[in-house]
């Protein structure tokens, strides 16, 4: 197992199946948030379950947080490896003729998202686990009624909040729309399909960024009193 670690493809496809579990965690996460606009009780709901459920919270909650940390320890580990292994190159090649901006500056996007997911961290995970764990409150409620939608919506009510949410789902979009075929580029998977994979890469880095931001800009403006 260390080997397949060591090996330059043994680390791109394990970058490449981290970021799958993770593309597929951010749907099921803007699925849950997008309750919020249309229901206060289903978001309520689906919160409490998710919050409560314990194959959620004892399995897929670790795995969820090792896996945003390996993603990104070993995207810093390709990226220096690459930079160190092509610093000549660079030299001596134009490397704007031979990729995107995006792809030669995913540490950057990376770095945003990471200062991002931590602020989202000190938001909604560490008041969540205080309350559950450390103040031992594991019913959901405040004052009679379900604590989830209020939380959500009170977080929205600063400007500098939103706007910082707002520019980290733009990196985000930008992170996804390279990261997304360059996943399936390293599993072998975009042999004869390679531009409908770009395609439907472009829409999922459109549409899940584009929802959390209405998400964002939807309680604050319309919510914020």
């Amino acid at each position: 197992m260390s080997g397949f670690f060591k090996s330059s493809i043994g680390r791109k496809v394990a970058m490449a199946l981290s970021a799958f579990f993770l593309m597929f965690f951010l749907i099921m996460h803007l699925s849950v948030n997008l309750l919020s606009l249309f229901s206060e009780d289903a978001f309520n709901t689906a919160s409490h379950f998710m919050g409560t459920n314990p194959l959620v919270q004892f399995a897929l909650q670790p795995v969820l947080i090792l896996g945003v940390v390996f993603h990104f320890v070993m995207g810093f580990i390709l990226e220096l490896k690459n930079r160190k292994a092509q610093g000549v190159a660079y030299a001596k090649n134009n490397g704007a003729a031979n990729s995107t901006w995006m792809s030669r500056n995913m540490i950057y996007s990376g770095i945003a998202i990471l200062a991002f997911i931590i602020l989202h961290f000190i938001d909604f995970w560490i008041p969540e686990l205080n309350t559950k764990y450390v103040v031992g409150d594991m019913s959901g409620l405040h004052d009679g009624s379900f604590r989830y939608y209020h939380e959500l919506v009170e977080k929205f009510h600063n400007p500098l909040r939103v706007a910082a949410y707002v520019i980290a789902f733009v990196f985000l979009g930008l992170h996804l729309a390279h990261g997304f075929t360059s996943a399936f580029q390293s599993m072998g998977a975009t042999a004869g399909r390679k531009k409908a994979l770009q395609n439907f890469g472009k829409a999922y880095s459109i549409i899940i960024p584009l929802g959390f931001i209405i998400i964002a800009l939807y309680h604050h403006l319309f919510n914020n009193h």
